[in-house]
């Protein structure tokens, strides 16, 4: 027989026999009344006083209160923790969980520039029942004023041949969905040109391919990164090529291992995050460091 797996804080390949109780137990799925708490400040660091003690850097500190001027950022780019069970996230409500997000996107939406945008990776969770995390991300964003761009299927995989998590085997009982995509959604503040101007770097050809409403990118190795949920350095490449400028500020409110920063690092651009992990902040920006190193 085969060996049963359960939830995991680094994901689990193979679903055969799978034990998701775990997840179903969280609090996620709980009745929807709101619970006490609901977020964490790692270090409360006091607000930089001008630009030269902000850009470039990595806060240890939740992005609900940026310190940050308004209007300082042109691109936004993150994959908030999705509350689903990984080492990094805390077991709240769904209510309470949209409040973070909630928050975090008035802060965000405070620091874009006019016409910045802000693009948010997010994938759907569960089965029973399904909980089309991307709708109530809709729901929150429109509400923090924002405007909706579009969204992005990001396919992860052309089959999912290995994972057995299909429910009844060849059954009408109870099939289940693979998913091998997750969304992102396009945001803009304000209006939906940039009033500035700068300069561009999409080639023609990436172009063509980055305004196609799906992209095909493989995912990054989590144990190769350290984190339990690290989006590849591809991905975010792409947002920044198609919705930024040169030397425009690119923040990640939930950094996690710095991809974002990394990405914009590598393609000319200053960078800002925050997170409240210790852990994930020293390594995001030991990423930083190594490639800071490698461009010189």
């Amino acid at each position: 027989m085969p060996k049963k797996t359960s939830t995991s804080s680094f994901g689990t390949s193979k679903r055969e026999g799978h034990d998701s109780s775990k997840f179903y137990s969280r609090n996620l799925y709980s009745p929807a009344e709101v619970q006490a708490g609901g977020s964490v400040v790692a270090e409360n660091e006091a607000a930089p006083a001008d630009e030269g003690e902000w850009l470039d850097r990595i806060f240890c500190r939740s992005s609900e209160q940026m310190p940050l001027p308004d209007g300082s950022v042109a691109l936004a780019f993150t994959s908030p923790p999705y509350n689903a069970g990984k080492d990094y996230d805390e077991d709240m409500s769904l209510d309470d969980y949209l409040g973070l997000i909630r928050r975090v996107a008035g802060e965000v939406y405070r620091v874009l520039k006019p016409g910045g945008r802000y693009v948010v990776n997010v994938a759907n969770l569960g089965r029973k029942p399904y909980i089309p995390l991307h709708a109530h991300f809709y729901q929150v964003h429109l509400q923090a004023g924002f405007l909706p761009m579009g969204e992005i299927i990001w396919q992860k995989a052309k089959g999912s041949a290995g994972n057995c998590a299909w429910g009844s085997w060849r059954s009408a009982r109870s099939p289940r969905l693979r998913d091998i995509h997750e969304y992102l959604l396009v945001f803009a503040k304000e209006e939906f040109s940039r009033p500035d101007k700068g300069e561009s770097d999409l080639t023609p050809k990436e172009f063509m391919q980055s305004t196609l409403s799906i992209w095909e990118i493989p995912p990054e190795s989590a144990r190769k990164v350290g984190h339990p949920a690290p989006f590849p350095v591809e991905l975010a490449a792409r947002v920044i090529k198609l919705y930024s400028f040169v030397g425009d500020v690119i923040l990640d409110p939930f950094a996690g291992s710095g991809t974002t920063c990394l990405a914009a690092l590598s393609l000319g651009r200053h960078y800002v995050g925050f997170d409240v992990s210790k852990e994930y902040c020293n390594l995001a920006r030991n990423r930083l460091s190594a490639t800071q190193a490698g461009l010189l």
